[in-house]
């Protein structure tokens, strides 16, 4: 069962505001003030048929399955017309069909079909195997569906802040994916890394007075979706939007480049591994802005983001580390703008670009590299986001490469899936699910699980992992702890170290100021929605997002019509993945290594 927030254990969940949403009237409801006239058992008593006549039922076989299937169908029918009454009620007045209880009531309700319809299937499946040898050839097992589909009858006529792309006119079909070169100037630019500055934004998700405000919207929404529903065409309302791009949050992945230099700084490939996981769990708390589950702005294909990131080789050689004994790492302090100025040569400097290569499906490509360590990473992402009842889940679709040309190894790594959970209070995140990582020509591999939180005790955020020699089977290294918290290394030879993630120095990344960057760039593309969020106008931010998303489907209808296919700036497909135009493999020849 997914958590929804409300464990009993409270130490081990976010903090949530106290605020009662119990459909049980204690007279003070609004409800029960606008309408002390009105029997609430007659407004709910909602048309209905009656059950087949026992009669009747008789002739039907003898299935146990029988009576839930009527009932089932029974109870769709009142929860349509449940529906239905509370829908035709005015949006404005004495009592309107925005009220905070309906809506609940409507997404509860909604919620719990959808429950007894996933059960329902389970005991079809479980009966059709115990049958399975007494059924005859031609019998199938066919799961209830609605006669209508629920999502069919919500047609509320208040103004909505958000609707389903399915219902605009689109030309692009959902599964084409806009990938070919054409005659739009679109020529990869050369970034010139003396135009970027040490980076001033602080975009820390700390606001949750729109999240209060706004809950009539929220359940809004969740009346009208389905368990299980892909949200990649639903349009989300704007005050849950974090103030930056999906593109620039894959950079701030990059956020700790001192530990993802060092990886290749590892004198054999069993500590390059190591090396490689310890950068990778250190890359996520970061990533993320803050407690609460905000989602970036969904790219716009075409849009790009570039950054760097300066970093001192003597602080890198200070990462370097060692197991011979038991010690926490040593974190050093962010260096000035002014310091990093005046370091030139003796500065590493990573590079960052991401782009979003495709809108359907959602796919970004982003590269970052060191070339002074001959280092290198590729990463195409399919971001699929689906309802979870009471969360909603992401899935990552897509791998990484980490290319250490030194010593000619490749590293494939996959990412994990992220849930935005207790939407209804106050939404936080907890990433999910197993990942791996794999180097073909040293044998070793790493199996890392992002454990999601029981319903019932546990502890949030925790992280497990081993890392393998595959050959020999041996297991030299293993992990345990919180992705934002601390995490704990054990070695073979039985010592240990400790990363506290939340002491972990930061560098800034460095980007273009808006006027020196490309009209596509994420922060000048968005800088309009951006700016009215933080002034709190979500009204305004609103507008400006819808025209954003108004003209890429203005833009995309003239590509179909005129059969003119998308061009890519940086990014090539290669087979099922994207691969940056001008890669470190290909201008920079491998050395061969010495072990």
């Amino acid at each position: 069962m997914l958590p929804v927030g409300n464990s009993i254990n409270s130490e081990n969940n976010p903090p949530l505001k106290s605020r009662s949403f119990s459909l049980a009237s204690s007279g003070n409801s609004p409800i029960s003030q606008r309408r002390p006239s009105q029997n609430a058992i007659s407004f709910f008593n909602v048309g209905h048929s009656k059950l087949q006549s026992v009669n009747k039922r008789a002739h039907l076989p003898p299935d146990h399955l029988v009576e839930v299937r009527e009932m089932m169908s029974h109870a769709e029918g009142q929860q349509r017309d449940l529906i239905r009454r509370i829908e035709c009620l005015p949006a404005s007045g004495h009592l309107s069909s925005l009220d905070q209880d309906l809506l609940m009531l409507k997404a509860t309700s909604m919620a719990t079909m959808n429950c007894l319809n996933d059960c329902f299937h389970i005991l079809q499946l479980q009966h059709a195997s115990h049958q399975k040898g007494s059924l005859s050839s031609g019998t199938t097992i066919e799961w209830l569906e609605p006669k209508i589909p629920l999502s069919n009858h919500y047609k509320n006529g208040a103004d909505q802040p958000f609707a389903t792309e399915q219902s605009k006119p689109v030309a692009v079909p959902e599964e084409q994916c806009v990938e070919e070169s054409g005659p739009l100037a679109r020529e990869p630019e050369e970034i010139n890394a003396d135009d970027e500055v040490e980076d001033t934004c602080d975009n820390k998700e700390d606001d949750l007075g729109a999240v209060e405000e706004q809950r009539s919207v929220i359940l809004h929404l969740l009346s009208q979706l389905k368990l299980g529903m892909d949200l990649t065409r639903v349009v989300l309302p704007t005050f849950i939007l974090e103030k930056r791009s999906l593109l620039e949050m894959y950079a701030d992945f990059m956020s700790h480049p001192d530990l993802f230099i060092a990886i290749t700084n590892g004198a054999t490939a069993e500590d390059r591994m190591i090396r490689f996981v310890e950068y990778y769990l250190t890359s996520f708390h970061e990533g993320r802005k803050g407690a609460i589950a905000k989602k970036p702005y969904n790219p716009i294909i075409g849009e790009t983001f570039h950054c760097s990131w300066r970093m001192p080789k003597s602080e890198v050689a200070s990462t370097v580390i060692s197991s011979s004994s038991t010690q926490a790492v040593t974190n050093h302090a962010p260096l000035s703008e002014e310091a990093l100025s005046q370091a030139g040569p003796d500065c590493y400097t990573v590079r960052f670009v991401a782009e979003q290569v495709s809108h359907h499906p959602p796919v970004s490509g982003f590269y970052a590299e060191c070339a002074e360590r001959k280092m290198c990473v590729n990463a195409h992402v399919w971001t699929k986001s689906k309802f979870l009842g009471m969360s909603i889940g992401v899935t990552m679709v897509g791998e990484g490469i980490l290319s250490l040309l030194e010593h000619g190894e490749e590293y494939t790594f996959s990412l994990p899936c992220a849930y935005a959970r207790s939407i209804l209070t106050v939404p936080w995140v907890e990433l999910g699910g197993k990942v791996s990582v794999n180097c073909a020509k040293t044998g070793y591999s790493a199996s890392i699980t992002f454990h999601t939180k029981p319903f019932y005790g546990g502890k949030l955020h925790r992280v497990t992992g081993e890392v393998k020699h595959n050959i020999t089977n041996t297991v030299v290294c293993r992990v345990q702890g919180e992705w934002n918290s601390v995490l704990e290394f054990t070695y073979s030879n039985g010592e240990t170290k400790y990363v506290d993630l939340t002491k972990l120095a930061v560098t800034k990344k460095r980007v273009r100021p808006l006027e020196k960057q490309d009209p596509f760039e994420s922060r000048r593309l968005w800088k309009n929605v951006t700016d009215s969020l933080r002034e709190s106008e979500i009204e305004k931010a609103t507008e400006h997002k819808r025209t954003l998303e108004e003209r890429q489907r203005t833009e995309e209808r003239h590509r179909t019509e005129t059969g003119t296919p998308w061009k890519t700036k940086y990014f090539i497909k290669e087979g099922d993945g994207w691969v940056y135009h001008k890669p470190l493999w290909k201008t920079i020849p491998a050395t061969q290594p010495v072990e």
